[in-house]
């Protein structure tokens, strides 16, 4: 069965990246894309863009009432990525987000619409599976080590702090950690900002370099030791496996899913069955 999939966000690097992961994949198809430029004008025509005979559309009510798709992916930014999203699902199409810095409130709604077309919608902070592993081992950890930071580590063009990983793994960690507050009850910051983000006591730190992808250590201390959970991204191909397990796995969907964690036992547990059938 081919997959017909529309992208959100093509001149962007992980959009540039899902586009050629797509066109290499056998059972996928490229049929739109959604930019904010080059409304009406097909990719081929773009300089950027790949010699493909691929519409753009600019408006996403237009594309996804235009074209026969059954995967949305959207990569550009929250307030964008959450209006595609949402007339995504509206229209039926199933949706794989990678794009972060959406509100609570945003995601609620998107969940509810899930919900209410029995739809299913991946929202992943991250797509490489090396870094949801990194969230679940510090989840694990956190049992035991209550003093923790969070350092992340990204390229100097992304445009939310922290990271949607970072809050993830934070979040992760809050449901296995007793809360405490950490560091000196009375110390105090010559510069705002010196100690980081304050997350239920934890600490997150965002860095925004050149020649960065996507970076973060998990950082325990305990007496006489410490204990530091690392992933690194050197390139945005490490994020396509994700899409790809994502695109599959979001068929088996009724509703949305924040966090690759939520479907990687599945997807093994399907994928071994298949080899052993």
């Amino acid at each position: 069965m081919t997959i017909n999939v529309i992208i959100a966000g093509p001149r962007g690097k992980m959009g540039s990246e899902a586009i050629q992961m797509v066109h290499n994949e056998e059972r996928f198809e490229l049929v739109a894309c959604i930019d904010r430029k080059n409304n009406g004008k097909q990719m081929k025509e773009v300089n950027s863009l790949p010699d493909l005979d691929v519409p753009i559309f600019e408006n996403p009510e237009e594309c996804f009432e235009n074209i026969d798709a059954d995967i949305f992916i959207d990569l550009t930014v929250p307030n964008a990525g959450f209006e595609n999203t949402k007339v995504a699902l509206n229209h039926n199409i199933r949706s794989v987000v990678g794009t972060t810095g959406f509100t609570d409130e945003q995601i609620h709604e998107l969940s509810n619409t899930a919900k209410e077309q029995g739809i299913g919608c991946i929202i992943a902070p991250n797509f490489a599976v090396g870094a949801v592993l990194m969230m679940q081992f510090a989840q694990m950890a956190a049992k035991f080590f209550p003093d923790v930071e969070i350092i992340e580590k990204h390229h100097d063009n992304k445009l939310d702090a922290p990271s949607g990983t970072a809050i993830k793994t934070a979040e992760l960690i809050k449901e296995t950690r007793n809360n405490k507050s950490q560091g000196h009850p009375n110390e105090r910051e010559i510069i705002t900002g010196a100690r980081g983000a304050e997350y239920d006591g934890m600490r997150i730190h965002s860095m925004r370099l050149p020649g960065l992808v996507a970076h973060q250590e998990v950082v325990f201390g305990a007496s006489g030791q410490t204990l530091t959970i690392k992933h690194d991204s050197y390139n945005r191909e490490s994020f396509m496996e994700g899409v790809k397990l994502a695109i599959n796995e979001v068929f088996n969907l009724s509703e949305l899913v924040y966090g690759l964690e939520n479907i990687l036992d599945i997807a093994h547990e399907s994928r071994n069955k298949g080899l052993n059938e």
